[in-house]
């Protein structure tokens, strides 16, 4: 019969007599140390997801004066990408000991910021990692203060805080360039909305691509990231007969795109290229699959982290502005050579 008690987690010395090693074997490996084999730190670690090991963070802050927690300040919305990088970066942050703390925030504000960053304060955390995907949110991150370092994902350049993002002008060129390198004479562009980040720079670097070519610069069609903006941007440039190859800045819009190519007789690629953004996990199952750029959430969260991480250990060494990480054009089957309409 249970007996009603509530059992107690585990300490590292029963985790360590369960695993046949020392304590400080142990507390090795779950501080992320060097000095442990490969092969016992991967049976250490089994062992204790197996036996529901819960560090004491209170015991260890008292201890060592660290809390080895990590905030995330993230912004409402239902996206696929925000929401991937904020798993992402907790993700990151507790594969290497640390707790975290997430807030979610409805707007991108210097007093919606500064109470978020309090609160993360008044938790204790030694870091804060910020998803800031708004340009306009410069000016709030320049007001806002902090006792310890933020490390902002696809925040705005110099807002005199380390910024973690794919280079998005180089990306939207390559994507640019290599329909250019298809023959066709331009390239159109659907956007994602105005104001963010990697949206605007996108569109500079596509803009830029053209420029350098000395082709046609069209004009931009605004989109939302989602599938039915893309549909809708569709219907109006295909209105266009001579319209050859276009650009455009998220995989959901690209598969809306693709839908009113499709209702409008326009076969892709044989006189229709089209690029997406991200590289969604569907995109390679699109009829047909689709080139895009690859954006990989899980390497900006790692980033981050890391940053955040360096600046907790290392406050005197000053940190980069900002980190670019290098884009992949991933070549699929919605792309082809240019073929003039009869």
């Amino acid at each position: 019969m249970p007996s009603g008690r509530i059992e107690p987690f585990p300490g590292i010395a029963e985790v360590a007599r369960v695993a046949g090693v020392s304590y400080m074997t142990v507390s090795r490996v779950i501080n992320g140390r060097k000095g442990v084999s490969e092969d016992t730190r991967r049976r250490i670690l089994r062992l204790l997801d197996e036996m529901g090991y819960r560090p004491n963070l209170l015991a260890r802050a008292l201890r060592t004066g660290r809390t080895r927690s990590i905030g995330v300040i993230g912004y409402a919305n239902a996206l696929r990408g925000p929401s991937n990088l904020l798993f992402s970066a907790q993700l990151a942050a507790r594969a290497a000991g640390f707790s975290v703390t997430v807030i979610t925030v409805a707007d991108q504000q210097a007093e919606a910021l500064s109470l978020a960053i309090a609160e993360m304060h008044e938790r204790a955390v030694e870091a804060i990692i910020l998803f800031s995907p708004y340009r306009s949110s410069g000016a709030a991150l320049r007001r806002v203060r902090s006792t310890v370092p933020i490390v902002a994902i696809w925040g705005p350049e110099e807002i005199g805080i380390p910024v973690i993002s794919y280079d998005h002008p180089q990306a939207a060129a390559m994507a640019t360039q290599h329909l250019l390198d298809l023959g066709h004479p331009t390239v159109r562009h659907i956007s994602g909305p105005t104001g963010w980040t990697g949206s605007d720079l996108r569109v500079v670097g596509w803009r830029d691509a053209l420029s350098a070519a000395g082709r046609e610069i069209p004009q931009v069609v605004v989109g939302d990231w989602q599938a039915r903006s893309g549909y809708k941007a569709g219907c109006a440039i295909l209105a266009e007969p001579d319209v050859s190859a276009v650009f455009i800045s998220s995989d959901q819009m690209a598969l809306g795109f693709m839908a009113a190519a499709h209702e409008l007789g326009r076969r892709i690629p044989d006189d229709l290229s089209v690029v997406g953004y991200d590289n969604d996990p569907g995109s390679e199952y699109f009829s047909p699959p689709l080139t895009t750029v690859h954006q990989d959430f899980a390497v900006i969260g790692q980033r981050a982290f890391d940053v955040a991480r360096s600046l907790i250990e290392s406050p005197d060494k000053p940190p980069p502005d900002v980190t670019a990480l290098v884009p992949e054009l991933v070549i699929r089957a919605t792309t082809g050579p240019y073929c003039p309409r009869a």
